[in-house]
This record gives structure tokens, sequence and C-alpha cells, in this order.
């Protein structure tokens, strides 16, 4: 963004906005195109993908109609706006910068992963991943050959320290070289990590000499009450690489933009990547991510509001009307992590216990993601997105309640 466009946005939105998850209506969200709303029949709540029901932030909409309105829709500069803007934003929110110059512009988080995972790790290495998580994590390191260790989670959905000793010492067996993929804030059960934790992480991995590559693109959705911490302003972990993006908590997932940034024994790695890895970025991607955190501090602040009323109103509303379904509310992330096995469900086609997703979508019309898909402890559980509006969370559960009548 010009310097003068700067000045004017800067002081443009520094007022607060109100709650985004109260601005659109049903009939204004069927209208949209994307895969939360055309997946399903319109009779389906959707409530599955990591997509928000919100409108753009303005600074980030006036940033994409000011482009194409002058036809500025060319290839990205891998400059340093995006890269600065992100600096300040970690700033003011973590007390933590990252360096500009040991960043680079990848096309969007999950493709990043790859790219790093390939400078540190080689063909048939081990990636040690923890289960439940993000499902593309499996099909994304297998698709660039690269070997799945698990090393789950424990039944309070925190880091397990004995897991992960076994996965690491599994992983470099024979002398590989291998790297742990961790997701912080955890997907899909909203756990942010503690410093404890992540120091836990730092000394296992030097240990074992395994290299850790950490999904951040949740970081800036954190609630009242709770720290995050970057892996990169955590003592020791130097080696350690980070991909971080505005994508999901300004709903920016149709205009692709990321960043790699390397902790300063990383930076030589991170120079490796292929100038080609970061040719999938979206020149009005960088403009859109360079806004969000530049200038969409007040409208984050009010989405966050509206989503800790809505963790809190699920928590309520599971309590009322299905009491065996466990939740912890998340710590970060819009999305709940249900625990649905002490629910009766119907017999699957195998003869073994149904899916809830399933069910909640075959019976209630109510669309969740599926446990299983995020691997070792997902059976019986589901995925449900909190960002909507108060009246569909309540809407969904109503419905998911009536499928087990």
């Amino acid at each position: 963004m010009p310097a003068g466009r700067e000045v004017a946005a800067a002081g443009k939105y520094r007022g607060l906005v109100g709650n985004p998850l109260q601005t659109l209506s049903l009939a204004d969200l069927r209208r949209r195109t994307s895969e939360k709303w055309r997946r399903y029949p319109p009779d389906v709540l959707p409530l599955w993908v990591a997509e928000m029901d919100v409108p753009l932030a303005e600074p980030v909409a006036r940033a994409l109609t000011e482009a194409v309105a002058l036809g500025d829709t060319g290839y990205p500069l891998d400059g340093t706006d995006y890269a600065s803007a992100l600096a300040g934003f970690a700033r003011e929110r973590w007390g933590w910068a990252p360096t500009v110059e040991h960043t680079r512009l990848v096309p969007d988080v999950m493709l990043g992963i790859v790219e790093t995972v390939r400078l540190v790790t080689g063909y048939g290495d081990a990636v040690v991943i923890s289960p439940p998580v993000y499902p593309p994590f499996y099909d994304f390191l297998r698709g660039a050959d690269r070997r799945v260790v698990e090393a789950p989670l424990n039944a309070e959905y925190r880091l397990d320290p004995d897991a992960l000793d076994r996965a690491f010492a599994e992983a470099v067996a024979g002398g590989r070289q291998a790297a742990y993929l961790l997701c912080s804030p955890h997907n899909p059960t909203g756990t942010v990590h503690t410093a404890d934790e992540l120091a836990m992480v730092i000394e296992l991995s030097d240990r074992y000499g395994v290299r850790v590559v950490v999904d951040e693109i949740h970081a800036p959705l954190i609630y009242p009450g709770v720290t995050f911490r970057p892996y990169l302003s955590m003592p020791g972990s130097e080696r350690g690489l980070t991909l971080l993006s505005a994508s999901k908590a300004w709903n920016l997932a149709g205009v692709k933009a990321a960043l790699a940034v390397a902790g300063p024994a990383a930076v030589d790695d991170l120079a490796r990547m292929p100038k080609v890895a970061g040719d999938g970025a979206s020149h009005l991607g960088a403009l859109a991510h360079t806004a969000a955190l530049r200038y969409g501090g007040p409208w984050l602040d009010e989405l966050l509001a509206g989503l800790d009323q809505n963790r809190r109103l699920l928590g309520d509303l599971l309590a009322e009307h299905l009491p065996q379904v466990r939740y912890r509310p998340p710590e970060g992330t819009y999305l709940t992590w249900l625990d649905c096995r002490d629910l009766v469900l119907p017999d699957g086609d195998s003869g073994a216990p149904a899916d809830p997703a399933q069910v909640f979508l075959e019976r209630g019309r109510v669309a969740l993601v599926s446990g299983p898909l995020f691997g070792t402890g997902g059976t019986g559980h589901a995925r449900f997105n909190l960002a909507t509006s108060p009246e569909l969370v309540t809407e969904a559960v109503r419905r998911m309640a009536a499928a087990l009548r």
C-alpha cells in the first residue's frame, strides 16, 4: 500500500466495528459461492471447514477494491511490506517480532510447510505430528514423500512428552533426518501450548536432532486469559521454522499469501528455498494480508469478543440439550472438538458405531468435520466451527439434539 494511503487508512480504521459474526444474515451467507456454502444442499447448516461467516474487515476490503480499481492485479512483489506488517502485529500482540530479513513469501501456510520440511529432511525421512490434528498434515506430507510418525496428544488434548520422546526416537532411527510439525494453536482442539510445553519440545528436538516446523496460522485467535507464545520467541528455538498468515483470523483463504519465518540458526536453510516456491502467492493476497495485520486490529478484537461469547454459548447449549457430549472450550482458534463417544448412536453400515458427524449431517442437517479424519484419537469426535452467528450456533445444537431423538 502506498505511503499516502497508509496514513489515511491508519486514521480511518481505528474505531470499533461491532461483532462481525452478527452482521450477515443466513440469506446473505447462502449467496456465497465458496466451498463452505456450496458443498452441501441448502437445507444444511455448514459448520465444518475453517471459514468464518463474517464480512471483510474494512481495511482489507478497501485494499482489495482500490487494487482492483487500479487494475493492480499483477505478480506479487517479494518485498517487505507483508513481513513488516507481521512484525508490527506480533510485537504489539505477543511482545515478539520476526526479523523481516528472515522471512520468505509463500503461497499459503500448508504449501509453505511442505517447502520448509523439504529444506530440513530428505526423501523418505520422517515427520512427526501430534494427532488428532489438521487432516492435510497427513496428505501433504505423504505427497511430499515423507513418512508420518504420530505422537498423539494426551487425554487433556495437550502435548505428551513420552509420546514425543518415542516418536522422535523412531523418526531418527538409523541416523535419518527428521522434523516435527507442530500445530500452534492446535487444530482441532483449540489448545494453546504453554511456555513449559514449548520448552519441552525444544529440549527433546535438540536431544534427538529433530528440526521443528510450526504452523501458527491460528495465532491471532487467542481468548482472554490465555497467553500465546510464538515458537521462535522461546529460548533455544533458533533452529526452528514457522509459517504465519492473516488467513484464518481475517477470513482470507481465497486470497492466498503467507510467510515462512526462520529462527537465527535456520536462516541459511530458508535461503535455500527455491524462488519458485513463492510464485503461487497472490498479489491481492499479499495486499489483503498486509492491510489486515496493519489496520485490522480493532476488527479482530470485536471478532474475538464474539467468538468468546459463542464458545460460552456452545457450552451452555450442550449442557442443556446434549449433556453426554464432552466439551472443553477452546483456548484459541474458532474451532472446537466435541467428544461424542458417550452418545448412543445407531450402528453404521459395517455394524460399528456410527460416525457422529455423519449422524448429525444425515438426521440433523448440520455439517461438522468427522473426527477420524484427524488421525489417532479422532474416533467418536467431531469438529465444530464457532465462527458464525449465535443464532446459527443455537440452531445447530437444536438440530443435533433432534437428530438423536
